[in-house]
């Protein structure tokens, strides 16, 4: 007997029971669709980490201020990093490619009769934008100049234009940053929404001394945070270690004693968020694959029940010269079509369920833009699977009735 006549054999005995056969592949179905939705809903998690991280700036190492004794009792959070670390930073450090100081501020934006309080009023550095990897819209950057000479100039973010200057081009206006007078020097391009849903487009930039000095009121250097710029994602790490010998090194800062500052590499965190989110996708793969073991029971079920109602069909294919790998190959294949079938719709009920979710996170959280992701590989491994388990579990029926003897299989009613 050919292949492609086991083939249609076996087809032929599956639509005579095509209620059976749906409700034998149900459990392969709900199993596939599962997996399938919990892998692409994990893959967008792991995207939308690394497209924050991405946003955030291009290789990105955070200097912030650690802890002080005064009197002996532990601050933490004290102004113990400077403008002039930032410098040395960039200066003295072969792996770092930029630095800024950060400083920031709170209050309100007024331009004409309109009013608007945006989500950062930062101090910066002039390669800022470097460091952040963000380009400008229009106009352009202050720089080491108004730095020196504490200038009232501002670039802002693109939520600051509908909310204050509605049509009228920002570029050389005049705002108040809580009384005090910027132009607009220039306008920075949208970047968006970030991981929880904050607007990165509600921000101005000013010079950190202008901040520091007119709008704080700070006699002192000190800085809020130090944001640097590896040369490379290969130079994190050894831009970290010579962030850090260098700050041990100026603030003095014994072998013993606890460092005033601490150094943070996005790189580390990003690949932290990307093994818990990883972990979390496996496991509740490895629950969701539970239902494809009890598909693959139903599977065996079932055709051992179709084995003995059809025993007397088999004897007579027997009797008329079909072999035992004939009847061991055909009721392989009904199982494995079986497994098959339940695996494509399985994939494609678990991609509409991942569109569907994903559509429902970024509608509840509106700018968080969860990518959809439908992974080619995870579905031919679905697939495959499923094939698998329609081999391993319509082994046994198979087997079973091709070690049928025909004489007794043409007696049995």
């Amino acid at each position: 007997m050919s292949f492609l006549d086991t083939i249609r054999i076996a087809l032929r005995a599956l639509l005579k029971n095509k209620m059976r056969a749906v409700l034998t592949i149900i459990g392969v179905v709900i199993g596939i669709a599962a997996v399938t939705t919990i892998v692409s809903i994990g893959q967008g998690a792991t995207q939308l980490v690394s497209g924050e991280f991405e946003a955030l700036g291009t290789n990105v190492v955070l200097v912030l201020p650690g802890q002080t004794r005064r009197g002996g009792v532990r601050q933490a959070g004290a102004p113990t990093l400077t403008a002039a670390d930032s410098d040395a930073i960039g200066e003295v450090c072969p792996a770092v490619l930029a630095s800024s100081p950060i400083v920031g501020t709170a209050g309100q934006v007024i331009y004409g009769h309109d009013n608007w309080n945006p989500k950062e009023l930062q101090g910066v550095g002039a390669d800022y934008l470097t460091v952040r990897n963000w380009e400008l819209e229009a106009g352009g950057f202050f720089s080491e100049g108004d730095l020196q000479s504490n200038a009232k100039v501002c670039v802002i973010g693109q939520t600051l234009i509908p909310k204050l200057f509605r049509t009228v081009n920002p570029l050389d206006e005049t705002i108040r940053v809580n009384n005090v007078p910027f132009r607009v020097i220039g306008i920075l391009k949208k970047k968006g929404a970030n991981m929880v849903g904050d607007d990165q487009d509600n921000i101005v930039l000013m010079p950190h001394t202008t901040v520091r000095k007119r709008i704080n009121g700070s006699p002192l250097d000190t800085v809020h945070a130090i944001m640097v710029s590896a040369r490379s994602t290969e130079q994190m790490a050894q831009a970290t270690r010579e962030i850090e010998l260098l700050m041990y090194e100026r603030h003095e800062i014994g072998p013993q004693e606890e460092a005033d500052f601490s150094v943070q590499n996005t790189t580390e965190i990003a690949a932290t968020l990307g093994i818990i989110t990883g972990t979390l996708t496996l496991m509740l793969s490895a629950i969701a694959g539970i239902s494809l073991l009890v598909g693959g029971v139903g599977i065996m079920n079932i055709m051992l029940v179709s084995v003995t109602e059809r025993t007397r069909e088999i004897g007579i294919r027997m009797a008329v010269g079909a072999r035992g790998k004939d009847i061991l190959r055909q009721f392989l294949i009904e199982s494995v079509v079986l497994s098959c079938i339940g695996g494509a719709v399985g994939l494609a009920l678990g991609t509409a369920a991942s569109m569907a979710a994903t559509m429902l996170i970024n509608a509840y959280k509106p700018g968080t833009d969860w990518p959809m992701v439908v992974s080619i590989p995870a579905a031919f491994v679905a697939m495959g699977f499923a094939a698998a388990v329609g081999v391993f579990f319509g082994y046994y029926p198979a087997r079973r009735a091709s070690r049928l003897d025909p004489i007794d299989a043409l007696r049995y009613e």
